[in-house]
């Protein structure tokens, strides 16, 4: 299992596919396919990174600091829940449970208590909460309180700027009428926030498995090889080759009430392995997150939300990037 583990850990599009992997062996396990989209997300956001605006607005080192606290977080959470993952598969396999197994790879002793539960009611939702709770507290504990992130990432101008914009999104594509892609999702405010991530995990997680949408996210994420590039999911607005003109400084908006004008570039938006190479990781030191049973009110059911159609809100945000590259390209004839 930690062979397999390190296998698929290898980068974004690796683990991101695992997850799919899993999802449709075991379609019980809710949140194996809430990881997958969220890490495509990730993808995209990693990608963005050498895309059309963001190196237009932030140095190259800012665009560094940010790749290497995303790759860290997706790194971080596969290796801590894939395992768990495995040995309930495992387990399913050979009727038997090998949750016993769960301290040899160092998962806290919150989910130790809540996988049993899961074997003994099958209740999915509640160890999707679980493993989100626990993923997000994972993820405190070695991320979000280390130092050097908190100097190259959250104390910077651009991290607040983005949430200021509304330029966080999580995006759920889905297949309507034919083949024509709709976006759901949800707007991220204040990531290094422990609280707000779980509650935005709850959200995402109701919004992901409503029973109108959640088919149609399966079939679009089936049919569709995560490759980190946004063109994925609207090819008729990105592009994994560069259309624009090279040094050319652009001073007016590509867009129309949430379209390309006729004749303008489409966004360049690459594929992961065109920009950016495996990273070499080391374990965080080894100390259960789990002190105060106060996080058991996160496992009580989230509020169904029939809304989330996030489609020109996302548009809206693109055009908020494109003017803020346009503005610093102003700023710079100065």
């Amino acid at each position: 299992m930690q062979a397999e583990t390190k296998r698929h850990n290898r980068n974004n599009i690796s683990r991101t596919t695992a997850y799919l992997d899993y999802y449709r062996r075991n379609p019980e396990i809710h949140w194996s396919l809430l990881a997958h989209m969220v890490s495509r997300n990730t993808g995209w956001n990693m990608t963005d990174l050498r895309g059309s605006f963001l190196p237009r607005i932030m140095s190259s080192q800012e665009c560094d600091d940010f790749y290497a606290l995303l790759e860290r977080g997706n790194w971080i959470i596969f290796e801590d829940a894939y395992p768990q993952l495995l040995l309930y598969e495992k387990g399913k396999q050979h009727r038997k449970n090998y949750f016993h197994l769960l301290p040899a790879f160092h998962v806290s002793v919150f989910m130790q208590v809540l996988w049993p539960f899961f074997l003994d009611g099958n209740d999915s939702e509640l160890i999707t909460l679980a493993l989100v709770v626990n993923e997000q507290n994972h993820l405190e504990q070695t991320v979000m309180k280390n130092g050097s992130f908190k100097k190259t990432v959250f104390d910077k101008i651009e991290f607040m700027l983005q949430d200021l914009l509304s330029m966080n999104q999580i995006i759920f594509p889905l297949v309507i009428e034919g083949e024509r892609i709709k976006l759901r999702g949800k707007t991220i405010h204040q990531f290094e926030e422990l609280h707000q991530r779980i509650q935005i995990g709850r959200d995402l997680y109701a919004l992901l498995f409503h029973e109108k949408t959640l088919n149609r996210t399966i079939h679009w994420a089936c049919q569709t090889p995560h490759t980190g590039s946004r063109m994925d999911f609207w090819s008729h607005l990105f592009n994994l080759v560069n259309e624009e003109v090279p040094g050319r400084k652009r001073m007016h908006s590509r867009f129309k009430n949430g379209s390309l004008k006729e004749g303008e570039a489409r966004i360049y938006s690459p594929i992961w392995q065109n920009v950016w190479k495996d990273t070499p990781h080391s374990s965080p030191a080894q100390r259960d997150w789990f002190q105060d049973t106060d996080v058991l009110s996160y496992l009580e059911k989230p509020k169904i939300n029939v809304e989330g159609d996030i489609g020109k809100e996302y548009c809206r945000t693109l055009e908020k990037l494109e003017y803020a590259v346009m503005a610093k390209s102003v700023s710079t004839l100065f």
